[in-house]
């Protein structure tokens, strides 16, 4: 590592800076299209579901992307690897712009996605290299602050592409940022891979993790509710701008609203871990999307003619409490990796991409013109989640001689 970085506070700003914007590039990647995709399908004479499922491949390249990206990084050095997902993420994003059928669409979006994995989860692995406790617990705080505002923006900069030119800009404007924070970094990152004497495997770190019986309940829970909240950004253009009639200048804040509920309860769940313990909130954001998943059920049942206000305020319920349960599954599941802590996240991060990956194609599939498979999804994940978690958690307090986390 370059011992001047870690002494100049200026140059660590900067480069904590970059690596938010290189972290940002998935939020982007992800919610930029949303309103885009009622226009996509009518160009490519195929159903918006057929769009819809470009978002569920997306997913799946990104979770094969962080799970490579991560290994690759400790072998071959930070740099290299980002730069390489980056060059993926860029040519992917010029071929989706001269795609002319949908098959060619689907493939460069797992190209996009496997090159983004790669580069974006070696963003925390970064500054686990030049920084510890407190400044690296602020540095990440910081990332995740962006982590929220971006898809708070990115369906507002797709419709504003949308409007002046056409749904192939914001693929344009995504290799142009892609592009720009590559050349930044370039600049800026050196090689901060420190040289470990202990040779562990990848895939024994792995092992490690996915054979800990507690960190599975968390990986449960974890996993599902990135389901949930994928669910509705898979289905969302859909419901609100078909189902529901709304315009793609009004969808980029009946969207964002989500998203500043989820900084809202952010804020809320620090406070609250002044008090109790991240387990203890994770359980409670479980219960509240499994509360609110049903009523929303019972509401569509019992009514024939949908409000939109009343599930927008139910959607704004669920994916508000998603902050309660990814960033506690997080810290409770870490917890019991003070050595691999990078292979626990990378593992969290790619299951959860898998699942919204598998519940936005379900979405898909179901999709019937109504706002059924949407919730029922949703809900179906939340109650799974809390499910199997405490099942799990269950047979480990039934069973105090089992090993591996038990």
């Amino acid at each position: 590592m370059d011992r001047n970085l870690s002494t100049d506070k200026h140059n660590v700003a900067q480069l904590i800076l970059l690596l938010a914007g290189l972290t940002a590039i998935a939020p982007l990647a992800i919610d930029a299209y949303l309103p885009a995709m009622p226009l996509m399908a009518s160009e490519f004479a195929v159903s918006i579901h057929d769009i819809e499922l470009s978002l569920s491949l997306f997913l799946a390249g990104f979770a094969v992307g962080q799970l490579t990206g991560g290994p690759l990084s400790d072998h071959f050095g930070r740099r290299r690897v980002i730069f390489v997902g980056l060059t993926l993420f860029c040519i992917a994003s010029m071929g989706i712009v001269l795609s002319h059928t949908l098959y060619g669409l689907w493939i460069w979006r797992v190209i996009q996605a496997i090159g983004g994995g790669m580069a974006i989860v070696n963003s925390s692995a970064v500054i686990r290299d030049i920084s510890s406790g407190r400044d690296s617990a602020r540095y990440l705080s910081h990332m995740a602050i962006i982590m929220m505002i971006a898809p708070l923006i990115a369906p507002l900069i797709g419709t504003l592409c949308l409007y002046l030119a056409g749904w192939h800009s914001i693929f344009i404007v995504l290799f142009v940022y892609a592009l720009l924070i590559g050349l930044l970094l370039h600049r800026l990152l050196p090689e901060t891979r420190q040289i470990s004497t202990h040779k562990t495997s990848a895939l024994r770190r792995y092992i490690e993790v996915l054979s800990h019986r507690k960190a599975l309940a968390y990986l449960a829970a974890q996993s599902f509710t990135y389901g949930g909240l994928f669910s509705f950004i898979t289905a969302s253009p859909s419901v609100y701008m078909v189902y529901f009639g709304v315009s793609a200048s009004v969808y980029p804040f009946l969207f964002g609203i989500n998203v500043v509920m989820m900084i809202v309860v952010n804020r809320i769940n620090v406070r609250l871990l002044l008090f109790y313990d991240p387990p203890c909130l994770l359980r409670l954001g479980q219960i509240i999307q499994v509360i609110t998943g049903v009523l929303m059920l019972m509401y569509i049942l019992i009514s024939p003619d949908p409000a939109l206000s009343m599930i927008v305020f139910g959607i704004m319920i669920f994916i508000g409490s998603q902050a309660l349960i990814v960033s506690n599954a997080i810290a409770s599941t870490v917890e019991f990796f003070p050595r691999s802590s990078a292979t626990a996240t990378a593992v969290l991060g790619s299951f959860g991409f898998l699942s919204g990956a598998a519940s936005g194609l379900l979405v898909s599939s179901l999709g019937d013109g109504s706002l059924w498979p949407m919730i029922t999804v949703m809900t179906g994940c939340a109650v799974a989640g809390l499910t199997l978690k405490t099942l799990i958690l269950r047979s480990c307090r039934h069973n105090p001689q089992i090993k591996n986390g038990c």
